[in-house]
């Protein structure tokens, strides 16, 4: 995997490279969102990690300048900003992902594959401030609709559903309910298809909506 990352943290930013370089991913890095444009105007990548706030040029118009110049490349936030506005203006703007710098480098890891496999991927603890964005009617992603959970779920996929809500990966979900990843990865299909959505961000928000992680499933 070959990364960019635009953070002007230099600190953050090298700790980040060293980091990730462990884990085998070629990394380059930018300071500033200049900087990253002129990188990604001579070199192509798998992944890009920007950072929301910079000075001179902000994340969003970096990710504003990309998607106008076409360019394909996932992007991730990777931000300290918990609010609502950064979060949904960053989908709507083509983020493929929306990340908290506090998370574990496992969890980045995982999530940087999942962005590359077609998934979009939200910090767990921000999937209840998307789902009340949505609520609020502000788009935020324009495959993410309405659905009676309930009614479309087996009880099982239910209780798969309600653990995505919390975050947790196929071999936690696998371990809690006491299946094995493969059928967790076979129900997680299936929720997809039945909720008609793209990514389990987008089913967890429906989940969220309709209050399954609250009032538990269904018999």
């Amino acid at each position: 995997m070959k990364l960019l990352i635009i953070d002007d943290h230099t600190l953050f930013r090298s700790g980040l490279t060293s980091l990730l370089e462990r884990y085998r991913i070629k990394v380059v890095a930018a300071g500033s969102g200049l900087e990253g444009i002129r990188v990604l105007q001579k070199a192509g990548f798998d992944t890009i990690l920007l950072d929301l706030r910079m000075p001179e040029m902000s994340g969003l118009e970096v990710l504003q300048w990309i998607r106008k110049n076409h360019i394909g490349t996932p992007v991730i936030m990777l931000t300290t900003s918990s609010d609502e506005a950064d979060l949904v203006e960053s989908l709507r703007l083509g983020a493929q992902g929306y990340l908290l710098k506090d998370m574990d480098p496992d969890d980045l890891v995982m999530a940087l594959r999942d962005v590359m496999s077609g998934e979009t991927i939200v910090a767990p603890d921000l999937t209840k401030v998307l789902a009340s964005a949505v609520q609020k009617g502000v788009s935020a992603s324009p495959s993410v609709a309405s659905h009676s959970v309930r009614s479309v779920l087996t009880a099982r996929e239910q209780e798969v559903l309600c653990d995505i809500t919390k975050g947790w990966s196929n071999k936690v979900i696998a371990r809690n309910l006491g299946i094995t990843d493969g059928t967790v990865k076979l129900h997680v299909k299936s929720i997809l298809r039945k909720l008609k959505v793209h990514s389990r961000v987008q089913a967890a928000v429906i989940a969220v909506e309709e209050k399954l992680d609250e009032t538990g499933v269904e018999n």
